[in-house]
């Protein structure tokens, strides 16, 4: 089931001038909100000293009287400070899974979630964010960090095609150095088949309820969806696990489809519970989804852009 799609080289292969043009005039949206570390283009409800005026509240001793409204005083003769919204930074972080279950499918889950990740980050970039990505696999976690501005993309494309699926996921640990490193607040962006040995909870647990809007994008191949599409499994077989090696002889039946289904069924539904739970954002998300779609739409209306 490995992809035999063409391999991706450059940026225009991540993310074509068409799509481009169209992220323009889209954004990143935080539910939450967040207090940033340096002046960006998101405002929060915190009151500071930007040029956008928001009230006035009485003078007390010791404010700055560079803030008050002489043309009030000179009629009501009494002292009031003119109030301003802040202008706060969005930090955009966006998790791969650089692990070896992602090379599956065709379209191949791994491709696609690159793709994904150059179009989240192109809109965070072009809108003036900090974005971060974190590659992830067992033993071997890279991170780009703090780019900002539409002259990164080409260095986020050359991070995304560097990478190359290898090994078991590593994901608890790569969740455990975002939670505790991360610079100020905003959207996380897990892309990922959630396919773990371990579980995920552990994982997301490190992430969540942290000043994060979460969303775990969990990327199928139609043929891990259902085996039996066109160009899935069929008859006896010699499944490799790709990430541990080990070998199960099987012999696909429609009964052993039906137990395949039901489990994955169970999987993608406690993940969804589980995100539920935790004010996170679930969405699975088929390889065959145009990517244009999937940020146009999907995402829209999960409310990560506008």
């Amino acid at each position: 089931m490995s992809s035999t799609a063409k391999p991706l080289r450059k940026l225009d292969d991540l993310l074509d001038s068409r799509l481009m043009a169209k992220l323009d005039a889209i954004d990143v949206v935080s539910r939450k909100i967040f207090s940033g570390k340096v002046q960006g283009e998101r405002r929060s409800k915190r009151r500071g000293q930007s040029i956008d005026f928001a009230d006035f509240r009485p003078y007390v001793h010791g404010d700055d009287l560079r803030f008050v409204d002489w043309n009030i005083f000179g009629r009501l003769d009494r002292l009031f400070l003119k109030m301003f919204l802040e202008e706060e930074d969005l930090s955009l972080i966006i998790a791969l899974d650089t692990s070896a279950s992602m090379r599956v499918g065709n379209p191949d889950a791994f491709d696609y979630a690159r793709k994904v990740a150059m179009a989240l980050a192109y809109v965070g970039l072009v809108n003036q964010h900090r974005v971060s990505l974190v590659g992830f696999s067992q033993g071997q976690i890279e991170r780009a960090s703090n780019l900002r501005g539409r002259r990164k993309a080409a260095d986020v494309a050359s991070w995304l095609l560097r990478r190359e699926p290898a090994g078991a996921s590593g994901f608890e640990e790569a969740m455990r150095l975002v939670g505790t490193t991360r610079v100020g607040r905003g959207v996380m962006v897990v892309l990922s088949d959630f396919l773990f040995h371990e579980g995920f909870e552990k994982g997301l647990g490190m992430v969540a309820g942290r000043g994060f809007d979460v969303y775990a994008l969990q990327v199928l191949a139609p043929q891990v969806v259902d085996p039996s599409r066109e160009g899935g499994v069929s008859g006896d077989l010699l499944l490799v696990d790709s990430e541990t090696q080990a070998e199960t002889e099987i012999t696909v039946t429609p009964e052993l489809l039906r137990i395949y289904k039901e489990r994955l069924d169970r999987l993608c539904g406690s993940l969804r519970a589980y995100c539920t739970r935790r004010d996170l954002v679930h969405l699975v998300v088929e390889t065959s989804t145009p990517v244009e779609t999937l940020m146009l739409e999907y995402l829209r209306r999960r409310g990560m852009l506008r």
